[in-house]
């Protein structure tokens, strides 16, 4: 189990697929970069080469071509070296890590599209992951404002996006069930200019990381 000691912040950014998670990370990694802050931003699934690797198999092809539980020991696996290769020497280095989903996406994720398997999720990462965020952002907006968003991007990398309307709506609740639940979340609504969201972004992730000098 990797160890629980850590010296720098892990900032994590959450929300449904086109919500302007990922946009909101970066803009945060630039400001606190230009504040003086050393700055790590990746992503999940990825961030090292090996969970890279398996980021493609999980994003691209029949999603039904593994069972429920052999996906989740995907994720689990390319978090593990994510941790392991990424965020872990970051933190013990003194950095502030900044991840565009991180175990929260899993929770939510699989334990609605593919069966309930919360519980599951929520033991392996206990038994092999072992580090939750510091701060994690909830990019909340309109379902439907960000799948129509979702469903205009180009690329392969479409499976989460595909999902319908309705869908979008459950995983929402799905994730304010939990930011609700636990206490490191802020909730920003994302239902205004980028702008105006990445002003709220900054001036909460300024307020927490002073409380730790």
């Amino acid at each position: 189990m990797v160890s629980p000691r850590r010296l720098g912040a892990f900032l994590t950014f959450e929300g449904i697929d086109g919500s302007g998670k990922s946009t909101q990370a970066r803009h945060l990694a630039e400001t606190l970069s230009q504040a003086g802050h050393d700055v790590v931003l990746t992503r999940e699934p990825g961030g090292s080469p090996g969970a890279e690797e398996i980021r493609n198999l999980l994003l691209h092809g029949d999603p039904d071509r593994w069972s429920a539980e052999t996906e989740l020991l995907m994720f689990t696996a390319a978090r593990r070296d994510h941790v392991e290769r990424t965020i872990r020497p970051a933190l013990e280095a003194g950095k502030v890590v900044i991840c565009d989903r991180f175990v929260d996406s899993t929770r939510v994720y699989q334990g609605i599209t593919r069966g309930d398997l919360r519980g599951t999720v929520d033991a392996l990462h206990a038994l092999m992951i072992g580090l939750e965020a510091d701060l994690t952002f909830l990019i909340d907006m309109n379902p439907g404002v960000a799948h129509a968003r979702a469903t205009k991007r180009i690329g392969s990398e479409a499976r989460f996006e595909n999902f319908g309307l309705e869908l979008h709506a459950t995983l929402r609740a799905g994730f304010l069930n939990l930011a609700h639940r636990t206490r490191r979340f802020r909730i920003v609504d994302g239902n205004r200019t980028e702008a105006e969201i990445a002003a709220d972004v900054t001036r909460i992730a300024h307020g927490f990381l002073d409380t730790l000098e």
